[in-house]
């Protein structure tokens, strides 16, 4: 891709604005939140021209913002957070994205680094046994008759209620792991068809599962709170979507978006921006298929947890009550959500839009979870498979700035393709190998794809958004053993 050059202006150290005159019909400027080494790499593709684009949507409220893992993406850019009235203002499936509630959650355990590394070979080979994995996968669970309808409804608690999982992980999953509003007859024959054997497995791309101990602690009262009491602390991560069932409702509703456009006449400068006012038919409609999906992803990650809990205490030869393996917080990361937040003074109701960005709700906020009240919501921002994540929490100056949003992951540096030309999926077994780190994947090309090169550093990332007052680190974990799809 060509390099942009269009206007940027400097706010300070980690801020950065497109100017509303770069485009005649943009409603509101850009802000993106990224260093200044960070926006000479960011510069190098187009997204800066999605973070324009993005500003003519109809209802757009204060900006087009970008986080700092900012990259090329469908219509929006990837790290793309806006907010549209819902008065009269739009939804673009396009702004939440192909993988529905792509997201990812974190569980502690009460072990620590030296009562596990003895049997990582063993424990990723449970894993990767227990957890189907792949592009294509299909799971353990035969859904029959109308049981597919509960997913889509209740999301985690129709996994909870069928064994898979503590009454108490619903507690830590954000929105409670079932999403209102969502109705199974929005929702394909065919969508359906790609969900129904698919529920309980990891997929392919960047999807994973990690043991990981956790290597720094920021902010020991906060991590304590959560669980985290110290360094070499195992920890565990899941991180998956919706599957072939939420790819699916995007394309459907692209699709429908596109006629809709010409209806309403609504005319953007891309038409992958494809989007329907959010109180139309077709918009209502899309809202309740895609919170189906969403709950589709929820109760995915809630069964992928209950079979991790399993391999993991299966191999170390103890009961799950002694291993810990309390679910801290699960986090979406491609959604649109209506929530209410202050805008010139006064409270609008909006249709938010997060896609591969992550909710960061402050200390009081009503949607975190009581246990959390006094130090906000977990957040939640995995790395590559080589380096590390980090473990935040919001912050009111979310809430002032990005409708308490904040960045979700290292951000590519490099498309799939180009990874696979710059090394090859041996090179990067070997070098991470080489680090300690167990690594089971369903083939070498893949890897090539999910080399840790082919990512930004998730520290820069995360010190932006830190630095920038967006989120606020408390902890860092690095990887011991990686399954990857």
């Amino acid at each position: 891709m060509a390099t942009w050059n269009g206007p940027l202006e400097k706010i300070d150290d980690y801020r950065w604005r497109i100017p509303k005159s770069y485009k005649q019909g943009m409603r509101v400027p850009g802000i993106i939140y990224a260093d200044a080494d960070m926006m000479k790499q960011i510069r190098g593709e187009q997204a800066l021209e999605q973070v324009a684009n993005v500003a003519f949507l109809p209802g757009i409220v204060n900006h087009s913002l970008a986080m700092p893992d900012i990259h090329w993406g469908y219509g929006f850019p990837i790290g793309g957070v806006a907010a549209m009235r819902v008065d009269d203002g739009v939804v673009s499936p396009g702004g939440v994205g192909f993988d529905i509630n792509c997201g990812v959650r974190l569980l502690r355990t009460n072990l620590m680094k030296d009562e596990v590394s003895s049997k990582m070979k063993q424990m990723m080979d449970a894993l990767y046994n227990s957890v189907p994995s792949g592009v294509g996968s299909k799971g353990k669970i035969r859904l029959k008759g109308g049981e597919l309808n509960e997913v889509l409804r209740n999301g985690s608690r129709w996994a909870v209620e069928h064994g898979y999982g503590r009454p108490d992980d619903l507690d830590s999953t954000e929105e409670n792991g079932e999403m209102a509003g969502a109705e199974p007859a929005s929702v394909s024959g065919r969508a359906k068809e790609r969900g129904l054997p698919q529920l309980g497995t990891l997929g392919s791309g960047n999807h994973f599962l990690e043991v990981a101990l956790v290597d720094e602690i920021h902010e020991p009262d906060i991590a304590r709170a959560m669980g985290i009491n110290e360094v070499d602390q195992v920890m565990l991560y899941v991180h998956c979507g919706s599957r072939g069932l939420g790819h699916q409702v995007a394309s459907d509703y692209i699709k429908e978006m596109v006629r809709a456009m010409a209806k309403y006449g609504i005319d953007l400068p891309d038409r992958q921006l494809a989007c329907s006012p959010v109180k139309s038919p077709e918009g209502q409609a899309y809202l309740s298929a895609m919170r189906g999906a969403a709950n589709y992803a929820w109760a995915n990650r809630q069964c992928i947890t209950h079979w991790v809990r399993e391999a993991f205490c299966r191999v170390l030869g103890i009961k799950e009550v002694d291993a810990g393996l309390e679910l801290i917080y699960d986090v979406a990361h491609n959604i649109a959500k209506i929530e209410e937040h202050q805008v010139n003074g006064q409270k609008q109701k909006l249709c938010v839009h997060r896609k591969g960005a992550t909710r960061a709700f402050p200390a009081g906020h009503p949607e975190v979870p009581g246990k959390y009240a006094q130090i906000g919501q977990p957040v939640l921002i995995p790395g590559d498979m080589g380096r590390a994540s980090y473990v935040l929490v919001g912050t009111e100056q979310a809430m002032k700035e990005t409708f308490g949003s904040t960045c979700h992951g290292a951000g590519r540096l490099q498309s799939r393709s180009a990874a696979k030309r710059h090394q090859s999926g041996r090179d990067v077994l070997e070098s991470l190998q080489a680090r300690g780190i167990t690594i089971r994947a369903g083939s070498l090309a893949g890897l090539a794809e999910e080399a840790p090169s082919a990512y930004k550093d998730v520290s820069s990332v995360v010190g932006v958004a830190h630095n920038a007052g967006i989120s606020k680190i408390v902890a860092r974990t690095r990887p011991i053993g990686v399954i990857k799809g």
